[in-house]
Formats: structure tokens, C-alpha cells, sequence
């Protein structure tokens, strides 16, 4: 059974309209109060509700925090909300920011950049396919449903995607740890593709070699990186600075 669980993911899930929603599935004693907006929802949108005990719901989201409510998918929907590369890179208006994401592992640090880069305004998200988390039920409750009003896709190589992109009139800019410029001297304001690589290895060598420019944040501290969720923000607000003050103001 494919599943969104949690208050924010699924009370996003049904305002998005993106996936098929069969029925909604509610703990037996849950606070309704609490639920009252997805309830709601829920019956705005013409989806069943039913009341279970609160072991199933443990059951079905393994043992997850899913806050007492289910979205149970329909069938043939599938666990994400995917779309074609060229839905982005085609889109109109035309994209002016998006992210690639080499090589995230840990579906919680993907889910907290996809709530960044929802409340940022990014235009499209670009992911492996293979070796790197995809768009789970945890990655879902993680960017507080976040993932129902993105554009996300998976390709098979980022490099081709790269060169499309700086074709189509994007400066791509890798974020690493020994970045040639200080982030904030980088002029966002033009059509920007944003690479970040994983919480390891960081940007792959091809990858990188294919990037425009590197850049990187200064740290002061005796700790030499941030996490990649929390560079994530760093980069993408000071992205939406500039673009809101375009004269530095």
C-alpha cells in the first residue's frame, strides 16, 4: 500500500491535488481539533475517511510518527509526485532557479532541502535516480509535505543535464567545502542552476568539472562544513535576496 502520513504532508498532498488520494485513514481518540484542517480538506476534495485503531496506523507507517492520519494512495498513483525533466526545463514561465542534488543519501537531509527549496521559490529539482534517495514517505513528512508543490525529477546522469542547462542560458555553480568564491560575492540574480553534493563526498569530480564555478561558505568554527540541508538555506536565501534587491540594497 503506498502511503502519506502526517498532518503537513498529507494536508499538502490533498490541497496540491497532484496524487489520487483513495481514503483517509484516522487513529481511533486522535485530537480532531488537531486534524480539523486535513478533515476538512478531506472532505472538500471528496476523499472517504475512515477510523481505525492506532496499532494499524503504527503498522502501516512502520512504526513512523505519522501524528494520528494516513493518506492511503490510490492505486497505480506510486510513493512520489516525479516529473519530466523537460517539464521543468520546458516550463513557462521560463525556470530562472533550479537545484541538483548529487548523490543525497539520507532521505531526512533531502526532505529539509526540498522544504528549503519550496519556501525559496525554486523552479525545479534535479536528482539521481541511482545512488541517492528518492521521494519517500519519510523524505514527504521530513519537508513538511514540501515535496506536493515542487517540480522534482530523476535523471539518469546529471552531467548531460548540466550541459543542457548551461545551453539553455544557466550558470551552473557547485557549492563545496573549497569553493573558488565566498557565496554571497556570486551574482544570483540571472538564470541559476545550484549544485549540492552529498553529505560525504560532496560534488562528484565529473560533475564539478562541468559546473561553471564552485563556491563555498566561509566557516569560522573549529567544525570545517554544514550540513547540506543547512547550506542548502544558506545559499537559496541569499539567491532570493539578491533577486528581491536586485541593486544590493
Amino acid at each position: 500500500m503506498n502511503i502519506i502520513y502526517g498532518v503537513a504532508p498529507v494536508l499538502e498532498a490533498l490541497r496540491s491535488g497532484k496524487r489520487r488520494i483513495r481514503r483517509l485513514i484516522i487513529a481511533a481518540g486522535a485530537n480532531h481539533e488537531r486534524l480539523r484542517s486535513v478533515i476538512e480538506a478531506a472532505e472538500r476534495s471528496g476523499v472517504s475517511l475512515a477510523t481505525r485503531p492506532r496499532r494499524e496506523l503504527d503498522d502501516l507507517a512502520r512504526k513512523a510518527n505519522h501524528q494520528g492520519v494516513i493518506a492511503e494512495l490510490a492505486a497505480g498513483t506510486g510513493r512520489s509526485a516525479y516529473v519530466k525533466a523537460e517539464e521543468i526545463l520546458e516550463s513557462s514561465p521560463e525556470a530562472e532557479l533550479v537545484v541538483l542534488l548529487d548523490g543525497i543519501e539520507d532521505p531526512h537531509n533531502l526532505g529539509a532541502i526540498l522544504r528549503t527549496c519550496e519556501g525559496a521559490g525554486v523552479d525545479g529539482v534535479f536528482i539521481p535516480a541511482h545512488r541517492a534517495a528518492g521521494l519517500t514517505e519519510t523524505v514527504s513528512k521530513t519537508s513538511a509535505g514540501a515535496v506536493e508543490h515542487l517540480r522534482i525529477a530523476q535523471v539518469t546522469n546529471l552531467v548531460p543535464l548540466i550541459l543542457d542547462l548551461q545551453e539553455r542560458g544557466f550558470t551552473v555553480v557547485a557549492v563545496e567545502g573549497d569553493g573558488e568564491a565566498v557565496y554571497s560575492n556570486l551574482d544570483m540574480r540571472g538564470r541559476l542552476a545550484l549544485v549540492f553534493g552529498s553529505e560525504g563526498r560532496g560534488v562528484r569530480r565529473l560533475v564539478r568539472e562541468k559546473c561553471d564555478q564552485t563556491i563555498s561558505i566561509p566557516m569560522l568554527g573549529r567544525v570545517n562544513s554544514l550540513n547540506v540541508s543547512v547550506a542548502s538555506g544558506v545559499i537559496l536565501f541569499e539567491a532570493v535576496r539578491q533577486r528581491q534587491h536586485p541593486a544590493g540594497g
